[in-house]
């Protein structure tokens, strides 16, 4: 019995979707990380929250591709 190997696209995006959760939550970390330091780097803190921001956009535009519109 073999197991189809090919993704609808529904599916690949909510695996693109884990992705990017993982890679906002990671970059969250390091953000945390960088702004306990004693001596953080100010702007690499303001690079990985413009990457943060652009990571939770994407998100945004892949949920609102997979949630129905429901007109009410």
């Amino acid at each position: 019995m073999n197991a189809p190997t090919e993704l609808n696209f529904e599916e690949m995006l909510r695996i693109r979707l884990g992705v990017l959760r993982r890679e906002h939550r990671d970059l969250d970390d390091a953000i945390h990380a960088l702004e306990t330091a004693a001596r953080g780097d100010q702007l690499t803190l303001r690079r990985l929250k413009k990457q943060k921001l652009a990571l939770k956009d994407q998100i945004v535009k892949i949920e609102d591709q997979l949630i129905p519109d429901i007109i009410a």
